[in-house]
C-alpha cells in the first residue's frame, strides 16, 4: 500500500507532469507490450515511466541483449525508479524532447520500441509534437510506438506524424479505462 500511496501523493503534487493519480495497472502493461518481440529488441526506451508500474513488466521479459531506457522528469519518480537494481535499466532524469542527443550519448543510433506513458493532452501542443516527430525519427524502420491515453482526443495528432499506421484498442482494467495507441513506423 505503501508505494501505491505514495505514487498518489506525488501523482497530486505534480498532476501536471503526470497526467494521472494510480499507477499503471498490470491489465494495461500487458496490453501495451503483447507486440514487442522481446527475443529480438536490442534496445527499448520508457517515455514517462513514473513509479515503473509498467518497466517492472518490460524488465521481466527483455532477453540479456537488450537494454531499457527510462525517461523520467519528475525528481520523486526518478529516485524511485533508480531504486529497481537491473543491470539492463538505465534511468536518465531527462525530457523526451532529448531522446536523440540523450540515447546516442550511450552509444545507441536506433530504437526498437519507444513505450510511452506521457501525458501528452496536458503537455504543451509544441512540446508534445517535438517529442512525437523526434521519436519517429529515432525509431527503427518499422519500429512501434505504443502509447496510452486516457481518451481519443491525440489520434488526429499521432495520424499526422505516423500516418495510418496505428492500431488502436482498450483497456477498461485500468483505473481510468485506457486506450492504447500502437503506431508502426513506415
Amino acid at each position: 500500500m505503501g508505494k501505491k500511496f505514495n505514487f498518489f501523493k506525488e501523482a497530486v503534487k505534480n498532476y501536471k507532469t503526470s497526467g494521472t493519480v494510480v499507477p499503471s495497472s498490470k491489465y494495461l502493461a500487458n496490453k501495451m507490450l503483447e507486440d514487442l518481440n522481446f527475443n529480438t529488441a536490442e534496445v527499448i526506451v520508457e517515455l514517462g515511466p513514473g513509479n515503473g508500474a509498467i518497466t517492472r513488466h518490460i524488465l521481466k521479459k527483455i532477453q540479456p541483449n537488450t537494454v531499457l531506457i527510462c525517461f523520467e522528469i519528475n525528481d520523486a519518480f526518478y529516485k524511485e525508479l533508480k531504486k529497481i537494481k537491473h543491470p539492463q535499466l538505465i534511468v536518465l532524469k531527462a525530457s523526451a524532447e532529448n531522446i536523440k542527443g540523450e540515447i546516442e550519448k550511450l552509444g545507441y543510433s536506433k530504437t526498437d520500441y519507444i513505450v510511452s506513458s506521457l501525458p501528452l493532452t496536458i503537455i504543451p501542443k509544441e512540446i508534445s509534437h517535438s517529442i512525437l516527430v523526434k521519436s519517429y525519427n529515432f525509431l527503427e524502420p518499422k519500429g512501434l510506438f505504443i502509447q496510452y491515453q486516457y481518451s481519443l482526443s491525440y489520434y488526429k495528432k499521432l495520424k499526422e506524424v505516423f500516418g495510418d499506421s496505428i492500431n488502436l484498442s482498450f483497456e477498461p482494467l485500468n483505473f481510468p479505462p485506457a486506450f492504447i495507441y500502437k503506431c508502426v513506423k513506415k
